[in-house]
């Protein structure tokens, strides 16, 4: 794919944002549930929201100018509670170019390690994480459906932060 980039996500990126998770979860995750009345509008809406309250600490992948993917991380610690590619892009490289992105993002300032969480169901996102290197620490329940528990697989990657001295070359 020609005309990459990866940029900070900006105000006027928010819904396309949405649409992408969006998108990526009824194509991943939707086929897994039994589904409910009001379902997918409550996952919209539960995405969006996602997007207003990570938006400054969200980058994303451009294909010639039109943002495809996105990444985000938790304000204080090194926790990543989004990433999304658009399912017709997912498998060409670009969740593991922007996972890569913001893993050297977290490494530049001290981070140790990165840990994230994906539904244990979904296979693909599993395997997906662990070729990038990371290792299982847990099976627990996602909770966030009474009605419906998932199990969600708890992931966790080392980092190797950069120590030492910059020295300046003028």
């Amino acid at each position: 794919m020609a005309g990459i980039s990866i940029r900070k996500a900006e105000t006027s990126d928010a819904r396309r944002l949405a649409d992408i998770a969006y998108r990526a979860w009824e194509s991943g995750i939707f086929p897994l549930l039994t589904e409910q009345p009001g379902m997918k509008q409550a996952e919209q809406r539960r995405l969006a929201q996602a997007v207003a309250e990570t938006l400054s600490r969200i980058i994303v992948v451009e294909v010639d100018g039109i943002v495809v993917a996105w990444c985000s991380r938790a304000a204080r610690r090194a926790y990543i509670p989004y990433l999304f590619v658009m399912p017709e892009l997912q498998g060409h490289g670009l969740g593991s170019m922007l996972l890569r992105r913001m893993e050297t993002m977290l490494e530049l300032e001290g981070a140790e390690r990165v840990q994230l969480e994906t539904p244990a169901d979904n296979v693909r996102a599993v395997r997906f994480y662990e070729k990038m290197g990371y290792r299982i620490l847990a099976l627990r329940p996602d909770g966030r459906a009474a009605h419906e528990p998932f199990m969600s697989v708890h992931l966790e990657k080392r980092l190797q932060p950069f120590e030492g001295e910059i020295e300046d070359e003028d």
